[in-house]
């Protein structure tokens, strides 16, 4: 077993037994027990000084992906490159207040468990994170926030705020009253309200601006942050948007990790495996991947020590994680919500959703796909398979049901909108269609309503798919979420109603084996 640092009395708090760790603290490993001593798990803890990491990140939207991904990477930078940088983290919506007190009563520190595989094999690489090291406030009274960002010790503002938190649609700013009051107020209460806001008291300060990195599914992410920077500023003053649009630096990047939301299961087995209580975990697979555009004004970590791929052209990386792991996920997910499929790994088991995924990959996304250097595609296609089997992250279908309105204009209207335009095939992506089109009007196959998962326009697309019940073409022209262009194909419309009768007349599973036959 691999532990490098104290392990605390079973049951103990996290704050109980980690005060910022040093190197001074380290113990001998035979005092180390872990709760269930095993072949298979191993835990790791912080063995350089948190009390000297001095910041630089400060990071919106303190979720489970930014904690197995982002803070993973600086915590490594912080372990084997004497990297002082480190992360503050904060955010400005209610869950954000929620996990921030955790993590702020942790110390930062919280429990990073690496899992695959099933039963008394899974394999578990346990890792306490600390280059988490301050919190500081956003929901309720977000001038703390506004002080934080606007000082000179921050480098990069780092996000993962979801696809939906960005005020663009089809790469064009939306604004909005309530947005453009908060842009001028002195006391601003959205994402990117305090972030105008405070590179407004920057240049006013004379401090350059800071780097906005966007972490989040977005294709051409760092484009997407600016254009919503700039349009937000531009409601502030034209000085503004302009000395942003001149100064400022907003790489794109490709992050990919899969890590399930935590369960009150994952705290339980957290603390039974491991012997402490941590309030906030996170259990991810233990792949991950990040290429990031080496585009920072007041520099940056080593990213490249640690395995970031720093590179100029992120968009191959993108658009084959995005359409291929993302579009894939979309792909299954309300499917399988249908037939009634509570997790992914089962239902990739299934050999029906299986080869559907399969094929929906090699005929008709991978084909619209220039492979990065390096990367056989159809190892890739191969590879995203296996991580959708592995059981011990229990990933949800719910999950991959959240926010299907920004989600499917990124990981599924563009290989489709490739496919029209060369007549290609687009049976597959019908069928995607059709499942969240039949999923938003909340019925599953065997006839229960089903509980739909979250969506800032679900009210609105829920609206839409009952509309269609008339006429299938009224989804296809949602252009919110599909876009303005393939609600022309009569192709598309032709199919598309194919795919909803099948799945209503045979349900989804048997429509998906009927239809990888043909």
């Amino acid at each position: 077993m691999d532990e490098t640092g104290p392990v605390p009395k079973a049951n103990s708090v996290l704050p109980g037994y980690l005060p910022r760790l040093g190197a001074s603290l380290l113990v001998d490993p035979s005092q180390r027990p872990l709760a269930r001593p095993s072949d298979h798990v191993s835990l790791t803890w912080p063995h350089y000084d948190r009390s000297a990491l001095t910041g630089g990140i400060v990071h919106l939207g303190v979720g489970g992906f930014h904690r197995a991904h982002l803070a993973n990477y600086v915590d490594d930078l912080c372990a084997t490159d004497a990297s002082t940088w480190s992360i503050t983290g904060s955010g400005v919506m209610a869950h954000d207040e929620k996990i921030t007190g955790v993590l702020a009563e942790q110390d930062g520190l919280y429990l990073l468990a690496e899992r695959e595989g099933s039963g008394s094999t899974a394999q578990v690489k346990g890792r306490i994170i600390g280059a988490l090291h301050r919190f500081v406030p956003g929901h309720l009274d977000s001038l703390p926030l506004l002080r934080e960002l606007a000082g000179p010790s921050t480098k990069i503002v780092s996000l993962t705020i979801t696809e939906g938190g960005y005020p663009v649609e089809h790469g064009a700013f939306v604004g909005t009253d309530t947005l453009a009051e908060d842009a001028r107020s002195q006391h601003p209460k959205t994402t990117f309200g305090l972030i105008v806001a405070a590179l407004d008291l920057r240049r006013r300060a004379g401090l350059p601006p800071f780097t906005v990195l966007s972490c989040d599914n977005l294709t051409g992410n760092g484009h997407v942050a600016k254009v919503a920077v700039l349009g937000v500023s531009g409601f502030r003053s034209a000085e503004l948007a302009e000395w942003v649009a001149r100064n400022g630096a907003f790489p794109n990047a490709m992050v990919d990790r899969i890590t399930p939301a935590t369960t009150d299961a994952d705290r339980a087995w957290a603390s039974e495996t491991f012997g402490f209580i941590d309030k906030w975990p996170v259990v991810c697979e233990p792949f991950r991947q990040w290429a990031l555009e080496d585009e920072f004004i007041c520099g940056r970590p080593a990213f490249e020590n640690v395995g970031v791929l720093m590179t100029s052209d992120v968009l191959p990386y993108e658009h084959m994680k995005l359409r291929l792991l993302n579009g894939s996920h979309s792909g299954l997910a309300y499917l399988s919500a249908l037939a009634g499929i509570e997790f992914v790994h089962e239902a990739v088991l299934d050999s029906r959703i299986e080869r559907f995924i399969r094929e929906l990959m090699k005929s008709e996304t991978a084909p619209n796909l220039v492979a990065p250097a390096g990367i056989d595609l159809v190892e890739y296609q191969n590879s995203l398979v296996h991580r959708f089997s592995n059981p011990a992250i229990a990933d949800t279908i719910a999950r991959l049901c959240l926010d299907g309105t920004a989600k499917f204009p990124t990981f599924i209207v563009p290989s489709l909108e490739d496919q029209l335009a060369k007549n290609g095939p687009i049976r597959m992506l019908a069928l995607v269609l059709a499942g969240w089109c039949l999923y938003l009007r909340g019925i599953a196959d065997d006839g229960s309503p089903m509980k739909l998962s979250g969506d800032p326009f679900l009210t609105e697309a829920t609206a839409i798919a009952l509309a269609s019940k008339s006429d299938p073409s009224i989804f296809l022209r949602y252009e919110r979420a599909l876009g303005p262009n393939v609600g022309h194909s009569a192709r598309l419309a032709a199919t598309f109603a194919e795919a909803l009768d099948s799945l209503k007349s045979y349900g989804a599973l048997a429509t998906l084996d009927a239809w990888c036959e043909m």
